[in-house]
């Protein structure tokens, strides 16, 4: 799966088919995606036109996943500390998301992207 900003930026998602499979059936069944970025500290979050209740979520995620949030419905990707982590090391969502995949490549460039630009989501 692709991942592209307005500014230019794109990033590839490697999918964990295993871990939550009616999230990504869900997913894979509403591409392509047009969205607007929102940030929250250092995660990118943006609504998605799909709703499934958690599925083997979690309420701490690592540097590059990438996770949909039940409650926006919305994806979201990790790239640091968000405003209730309680420490840099500690990358902690608004409430608990379904890890859906990883971000392949460097993270870093994500820190460019700005709140309310478009984002396509694609195969």
């Amino acid at each position: 799966m692709k991942i592209i900003f307005e500014s230019g930026i794109e990033v590839e998602c490697q999918l964990y088919l295993d871990k939550c499979p009616r999230t990504i059936k869900a997913l894979l069944s509403s591409l392509p995606i047009k969205s607007t970025v929102n940030l929250w500290g250092d995660e990118i979050y943006f609504h998605v036109p799909f709703s499934v209740g958690e599925e083997n979520s979690k309420d701490v995620v690592e540097v590059g996943d990438v996770a949909y949030w039940p409650e926006g419905p919305s994806l979201c990707i990790f790239f640091g500390p968000t405003p209730i982590s309680p420490s840099s090391d500690v990358i902690k969502p608004y409430s608990p998301v379904n890890v859906i995949g990883k971000i392949l490549g460097d993270v870093r460039i994500l820190k460019r992207v700005k709140d309310g630009e478009e984002v396509k989501i694609v195969e």
